[in-house]
């Protein structure tokens, strides 16, 4: 649950919750922008800043959970928007602008030979899981202790265990909410990232059960902690040996370079998971990869291996919007914003250090995360915030807002192309001002 919001001026904000509560269960639809007594609410955007209700300006430095990568409105892609909308938003029909995305996402990454769109990053790694199963014809999945790869059940598994809930050695597979049937846990085995040796024997001991294997090199929910070359080799070495399919979810971890985390990372999986910035500010979704393992969705001969609707996959409005963003997304672009990246890393390792303050900052390219805290991060354990860290994160949170600084509160920041160094040096002022410099 998110952290209080700054005592000011919150009217409007305010007034605006007490009319969601009465219409929406705690006055919401989406549990990670509820902050305590109120969130504040958004009306504008352009380029990297955002207003709320109540008039106040922030630096938006989490851009919808790392989904807009060139900020707010960009000029190209609204442009875009309004001239598919002038044409119809959406058909029964596939239009041309898919393709082009499609052939954009094929030719940047190598694993990927086919795609198929979504509406979200939950349900593109939600087909691709059915399609690894579909492929293999086994149940069971892997995934790695403590990371977020969206709403379905199975990937829900392990996603917040606290220290009282971790096995030892072997990370134990724990519910996410009640909402998770009981059956899920006996079809997902729970990895620790990171753990050559331990990682090896929990998969061997499972393999000829496993359909799949799902990796993020860069997950968010571990705290940006990247995944180590050697550790994903062997991930990769494995699911070879015995057949396993290897998915590779870069919603969010997609930005970190022109051909994606796998690039980044120096791997290749079978199949991949994107959404985000994909989309242009619009819902999206995607998933692509081996043209075997993709043909599972084929229906030309009759009903597919795995069938596959959505009334709003792949529709023109976020096609367009997507296939702009992306294009924008030349190689000299991710340079540049990976630069400003480490120019931001950098300013807040400073003001930590000026404020005689443990803690540092993870994250690789656009993707960063603050943790205060100066142990080595190597997984998920390691990441845990403890009850300290937590209570001065919170009021870190707090201190950026009242500086005009937006982030998530777990410290969690993706920067956009609309942010010039002007921009960089405001955020760094926010920083030192809410770390009491």
């Amino acid at each position: 649950m998110a952290t209080d919001t700054p005592r000011r001026n919150t009217t409007r904000s305010s007034d605006l919750y007490d009319r969601a509560v009465s219409v929406m269960p705690g006055g919401n639809t989406r549990t990670t922008v509820f902050t305590h007594p109120h969130p504040l609410y958004a009306v504008r955007g352009a380029g990297p800043r955002i207003w709320d209700a109540d008039g106040q300006t922030y630096i938006d430095l989490i851009n919808n959970y790392t989904s807009l990568i060139h900020g707010h409105a960009h000029p190209e892609i609204v442009a875009a928007i309004c001239q598919q909308a002038a044409l119809g938003s959406c058909f029964s029909m596939p239009t041309e602008s898919e393709i082009a995305l499609a052939e954009l996402l094929c030719a940047r990454v190598a694993s990927i030979e086919r795609v198929r769109f979504t509406n979200s990053g939950s349900e593109a790694v939600m087909m691709a899981v059915k399609a690894a199963r579909g492929f293999t014809g086994r149940a069971k999945i892997a995934k790695v202790e403590g990371s977020y790869h969206g709403s379905y059940d199975y990937m829900e598994v392990s996603e917040d265990s606290t220290p009282a809930e971790w096995g030892e050695p072997e990370p134990k597979n724990i519910p996410y909410s009640q909402g998770n049937a009981p059956g899920v846990l006996d079809e997902v085995v729970v990895l620790p990232l990171n753990d050559l040796e331990l990682t090896e024997r929990i998969i061997r001991r499972h393999a000829n059960q496993l359909a799949t294997i799902i990796v993020d090199p860069l997950a968010a929910r571990i705290g940006l902690i990247p995944a180590e070359r050697e550790w994903l080799s062997l991930v990769r070495r494995l699911c070879d040996a015995f057949g396993i399919v290897l998915i590779s979810d870069e919603v969010i971890s997609f930005r970190v370079a022109w051909g994606g985390a796998q690039e980044a990372f120096g791997f290749r999986a079978d199949l991949t998971a994107l959404g985000k910035i994909i989309g242009g500010g619009l819902p999206v979704g995607a998933v692509g990869g081996r043209a075997d393992i993709m043909r599972v969705f084929d229906p030309t001969s009759g009903k597919p291996v795995v069938p596959h609707g959505g009334t709003f996959n792949a529709n023109p409005m976020t096609m367009i919007a997507g296939l702009v963003a992306m294009e924008l997304m030349t190689k000299d672009a991710y340079v540049a914003l990976a630069r400003r990246g480490e120019q931001v890393a950098r300013g807040i390792a400073q003001a930590l250090a000026d404020v005689g303050r443990d803690g540092q900052v993870t994250g690789r390219a656009s993707l960063r995360r603050v943790h205060f805290t100066a142990r080595e991060l190597w997984d998920y354990r390691t990441a845990y915030p403890s009850g300290e860290a937590r209570q001065q994160m919170a009021a870190f949170y707090q201190g950026l807002l009242a500086a005009g600084v937006l982030i998530a509160p777990t410290g969690l920041m993706a920067l956009s192309t609309s942010m010039t160094d002007t921009d960089v040096d405001d955020i760094i002022r926010g920083v030192r001002c809410a770390l009491g410099l």
